[in-house]
């Protein structure tokens, strides 16, 4: 624990002294469980709210609360087979819809390591292409394909925990226009493959779209986001 604790406070040593810290303190609550907990800003939320939650694996707990709590129409993309299969084995309320496909910066098809291990769900598609791991091919979507297909002329929320994939997917959701009220990703900077001065970057290439940090984990990987243009509404 002790250890957990020095490597948290150096992460989080190292984020500030990259320039990223909270831009906007406002009013959240988190829900969730494991390390799927996630902030999010309640005040703009209703009924009508619909909710983008990508990557979802073995773990809906923070789906099902924001149902809860916000009554949301909430829809889950997690395009690797273990999600898919177990997904279908929940009993799950009407509001929960699920998608059998990732997100991605292209549409069409990539490649995912399959998890070594039968109870993980961290299918990754960073590195594959150099891993001698089992690999399966998996369906991808770009956001603005996705809303187009599904109608929805606004996400309020779109949360996404995808292995390192947001290094692709934020980067063509910002280009697209496409700009979810609330983004909550959790980012996977620790990967060798991932570079943090890239990871760094595109922190500011959201915060020049608009975008406001309003909360960072303690883990520092998970963190929430709200566009200016709904705290201009405060």
């Amino acid at each position: 624990m002790a250890f957990k604790r020095l490597k948290q406070a150096s992460r989080a040593k190292r984020l500030r002294r990259a320039g990223i810290s909270i831009d906007e303190p406002v009013v959240s609550v988190a829900y969730g469980a494991r390390s799927g907990i996630w902030s999010v800003c309640p005040d703009k939320l209703s009924p009508n709210s619909v909710v983008y939650s990508v990557g979802v694996g073995n773990n809906i707990a923070w789906d099902l609360a924001m149902i809860t709590h916000h009554g949301v129409e909430l829809h889950a993309f997690d395009p690797t087979p273990r999600a898919i299969e177990w997904v279908q084995l929940q009993s799950l309320p009407l509001q929960f819809h699920f998608h059998p496909v990732g997100l991605s910066g292209f549409d069409g098809a990539k490649e995912f390591l399959v998890p070594r291990r039968e109870h993980q769900f961290n299918y990754s598609s960073v590195g594959s292409e150099l891993s001698p791991g089992v690999k399966v091919s998996c369906g991808v979507k770009r956001l603005s394909s996705l809303q187009a297909e599904l109608g929805h002329e606004t996400i309020d929320i779109l949360k996404m925990d995808i292995e390192g994939e947001e290094m692709q997917a934020l980067p063509d959701v910002l280009a697209s226009g496409v700009l979810p009220g609330q983004l909550l990703v959790e980012f996977h900077y620790n990967y060798p493959e991932i570079p943090f001065e890239d990871f760094r970057d595109l922190i500011e290439q959201l915060r020049a779209a608009g975008y406001r940090i309003f909360y960072i984990s303690e883990r520092g990987y998970e963190f929430s986001f709200v566009h200016q243009r709904l705290l201009d509404g405060y």
